[in-house]
């Protein structure tokens, strides 16, 4: 690893390992993300090594409660597709040892993900009860109205009547728990898509067709109502194709880990085979000075990466296909209709046909048993 300091982290088993010193540690100018190699036998500790890396106890006050935004993209567990149970019990591990106290794993659901039985199928809530910790679910909390401090690009026009935002995200540490992955609409989905879920309601569908404009919008919002940000994410395994759900998994035995959003997703997008700067979303947070997605002015801690290139592609999937039709083809002029009015639920049904019965029956389940015989396979069984 790059950037030995004086200061050390503990491993859970007692183990000590030089760290970066604090003057090596994030600036505003060069935003470090930490890229580390994994095994599962050694995933715990490497979660808690990347969030050192990166500084993670100079950006989340530990006096604040500490939102845990998990990220079930479906409730069928399926490779890459959601955040692993390693994942949030790192984490969690890592803050308890460095004495947070207030840690609130957090879930929403979708019109087409059932998150509760995700939470069950992706030992989520395994994980939750090893910790006692009590989980909560975004679409049951009061949701009030926000007022912006930035000027939105999108959002103010799609939400005439207002913006609502669950009440118990403000004043709190939030730290995501996105996968590495692409995505039918956004090329890749990271940490910050992650916020997706958690800051929009059930009519988040409503913004799909300027999705890049609204995920730079949802930076702003978090930069206004969370003290701390960070992200860890999983690239155990990792997803290409018709992300987010409908993908070919690849064990990359990876964990990133940093404080600006922006970079994190720059950094996985390149390790991916992507151009940053190429992907709307990333280069518009970049642009409107929300972090930075230049790779050559980010501090990459841990692995080299300058010559990783998974040559990951986003693909599309036959529901995903009629629905750029909808957003950005020739059905636009009927998107209201569509999807904003008593018949939007077609949609919902029409995806939940094709990517469960359809899909998961014929393809995703031979996929799954193929991953389970691996070591990550192997270990999730533990939390199931």
């Amino acid at each position: 690893m790059t950037g030995r300091g004086d200061s050390t982290v503990d491993l859970f088993d007692g183990e000590s390992i030089p760290l970066p010193s604090s003057e090596e540690i994030t600036t505003q100018a060069s935003p470090v993300v930490a890229v580390v190699k994994t095994s599962p036998e050694t995933v715990l500790d490497d979660v808690k090594v990347a969030m050192n890396l990166a500084g993670y106890k100079r950006v989340l006050p530990r006096d604040l409660a500490t939102l845990l935004k998990i990220n079930i993209s479906w409730q069928h567990y399926y490779p890459a597709c959601s955040t692993t149970p390693w994942q949030l019990d790192g984490v969690i591990r890592t803050l308890v040892k460095d004495g947070y106290k207030d840690i609130i794993p957090t879930h929403n659901g979708t019109v087409v993900v059932d998150a509760k039985e995700g939470r069950v199928k992706n030992g989520h809530k395994f994980v939750e009860e090893l910790h006692n910790l009590d989980a909560i679910h975004l679409e049951e909390q009061k949701w009030v109205p926000f007022e912006p401090k930035e000027k939105f690009l999108v959002l103010d026009k799609i939400y005439k009547q207002g913006i609502h935002i669950p009440e118990v995200l403000i004043g709190k540490n939030i730290v995501h728990l996105p996968t590495m992955k692409t995505h039918v609409f956004t090329t890749i989905t990271g940490a910050m898509k992650n916020a997706f879920g958690g800051l929009l309601n059930f009519q988040r569908h409503w913004t799909h067709s300027v999705i890049h404009e609204t995920l730079v919008d949802l930076l702003k919002i978090q930069k206004q109502i969370h003290p701390g940000i960070f992200s860890v994410t999983d690239g155990t395994f990792a997803g290409s194709g018709a992300g987010p759900r409908a993908m070919d998994w690849h064990a990359k035995n990876v964990i990133l880990a940093g404080a600006d959003q922006v970079a994190v997703d720059a950094v996985s997008a390149s390790m991916m085979g992507f151009d940053p700067m190429s992907i709307e979303f990333i280069r518009l947070a970049h642009e409107e000075g929300l972090g930075c997605a230049d790779i050559s002015k980010i501090d990459v801690k841990g692995e080299d990466i300058s010559n990783v290139d998974w040559g990951f592609e986003s693909g599309n999937t036959f529901a995903s296909k009629g629905q750029k039709m909808i957003y950005w083809g020739p059905l636009r002029p009927l998107e209201n209709i569509l999807l904003r009015s008593p018949i939007a639920p077609w949609a919902y049904l029409a995806s939940n046909l094709y990517h469960n019965d359809y899909w998961y029956r014929f393809k995703g389940k031979k996929r799954v048993e193929k991953a389970m015989q691996t070591g990550w396979g192997q270990l999730l069984k533990t939390y199931l």
